[in-house]
């Protein structure tokens, strides 16, 4: 914060763009309030671009629900819903599931549609809550003594149409799509969600090598 940017002449070689695009986006750049022409001396940043990365997508369970447990789903119709998709080392299938499609948001902004399959004996036990907060954060809650494994795949996309309009997006911005089975400890397959986020609001954060356990101090002999 507070360094020169480039001259005109030099943004323009530099991006092989014509002058009036390079004033057009420095023009832009002081409405939003970020940088600031001083004359004589040149253009400069006063301020940095806030970062609104707020959703975290760890490897550990807790780093999943924790920024999500307080955040609402808008619930989508939908007329013939698919099945879940489940791989070969998912778990089995439940006897029945309930499918719940909603637009999940922050405050006021979207930041995620989800695909979700809660098996039906798992979501009778709390139909009220499952309508009111992130279907994951519900099961972790009220189910979570009971779960043997989760699993979450993610993949990079783009915003087709629907997501696009739903997410407040352009069209093929970029997006963060999850694959997430939850199996309880009878090897069913008690949640199945097809997540696709802003790619705007995540981040990754991978552990690659554990931090050290301290270890307990031994009590002094007297």
């Amino acid at each position: 914060m507070g360094g020169r940017i480039a001259t005109i002449v030099a943004l323009q070689r530099e991006f092989r763009v014509a002058r009036v695009t390079v004033r057009q986006a420095i023009a832009l750049l002081a409405r939003e309030g970020l940088v600031r022409a001083r004359q004589g001396k040149g253009t400069f940043v006063i301020k940095e671009v806030a970062t609104e990365r707020w959703l975290r997508l760890a490897t550990d369970w807790e780093s999943l629900i924790a920024p999500i447990r307080d955040n609402v789903p808008h619930a989508l119709g939908t007329r013939r819903p698919p099945p879940p998709r489940l791989g070969a080392d998912d778990g089995a299938p439940a006897p029945a599931y309930v499918y719940l499609r909603s637009l999940q948001t922050r405050g006021r902004e979207p930041y995620a549609l989800a695909s979700v399959h809660i098996a039906r004996s798992v979501y009778r036990r709390a139909p009220k809550r499952f309508a009111s907060r992130p279907a994951l954060a519900v099961l972790a809650r009220m189910h979570g003594h009971a779960l043997a494994r989760a699993r979450q795949t993610l993949s990079v996309g783009a915003a087709d149409l629907e997501t696009a309009r739903r997410l407040r997006l352009p069209l093929n911005a970029p997006t963060v799509e999850a694959h997430c089975v939850v199996v309880d400890r009878a090897g069913i397959a008690i949640y199945v969600g097809e997540i696709i986020y802003r790619g705007d609001v995540v981040h990754l954060d991978i552990e690659l090598i554990g931090t050290p356990r301290r270890r307990a101090r031994r009590p002094r002999s007297r």
